[in-house]
């Protein structure tokens, strides 16, 4: 709903909303009618706060197939997303780049990975998913029992850690578990949106589909996704 959010915002014609959305036009007149309304909702009470919630998404998104039961187990076990220090140190990192401006953010090289799957298909199971998301490829399970994956080694090796020294390139200090600081998240969803409607055959057409789908996307959406890191 943040995609909608977003576009409302921008004053994009619903029709346009939908279509990026993946939902109808009826379900974003809805969203938007709904967050225009100021009556006080009845219903069963929401016992999770917004962080909470947005752990549960995570963990759901990571294997949408899970029943219930199992979801609950990794839910318990995993415990609050992030402990004591580590929201200390996002609150320490936060205030201490209060004050940067938009171009000073705009000399930050974001970078991140994301998993691009090759086949998809349905295998019968129940899947958890939201209203707009028949056709999101996250919902159809692989018909493969292995995919294809990039084991990229992690960004602190050794190797890596070198070649930045190497070259001069200073790093950011990042505070743990928190990839919604990082606006190349927004630039992923962004090209798996765009990507919905293919079907790669093998690991080269995947290839050049994700070269192609990124280089269709015009500048000013990224710095879109870079002036918001201010607020």
């Amino acid at each position: 709903m943040t995609i909608i959010d977003t576009l409302h915002k921008e004053g994009k014609p619903q029709t346009f909303i939908a279509k990026e959305a993946g939902c109808s036009q009826s379900a974003v007149s809805k969203h938007v009618n709904r967050k225009l309304s100021t009556r006080k909702k009845c219903g069963i009470k929401i016992c999770t706060t917004n962080r909470e919630n947005r752990s549960l998404e995570r963990l759901v998104k990571q294997n949408r197939f899970k029943n219930l039961g199992e979801l609950h187990k990794e839910w318990t076990e995993a415990g609050p997303l992030l402990n004591h220090r580590q929201r200390q140190r996002r609150l320490t990192w936060a205030k201490e780049k209060k004050k940067w401006t938009v171009a000073q953010w705009s000399k930050v090289l974001f970078s991140d990975e994301s998993k691009f799957c090759i086949s998809f298909g349905n295998q019968g199971p129940r899947v958890w998913r939201k209203g707009g998301e028949a056709h999101s490829t996250s919902c159809f399970k692989s018909s493969v029992k292995f995919p294809q994956s990039d084991l990229a080694p992690a960004h602190t090796a050794k190797s890596t850690k070198s070649w930045l020294n190497d070259h001069g390139v200073g790093v950011l200090d990042w505070p743990a578990n928190s990839p919604d600081l990082n606006p190349i998240e927004n630039l992923w969803d962004i090209v798996k949106r765009k990507m919905r409607n293919k079907r790669p055959n093998n690991a080269e057409e995947l290839k050049a589909t994700v070269k192609e789908t990124w280089a269709s996307i015009p500048p000013q959406q990224c710095h879109r996704l870079i002036t918001s890191m201010p607020s």
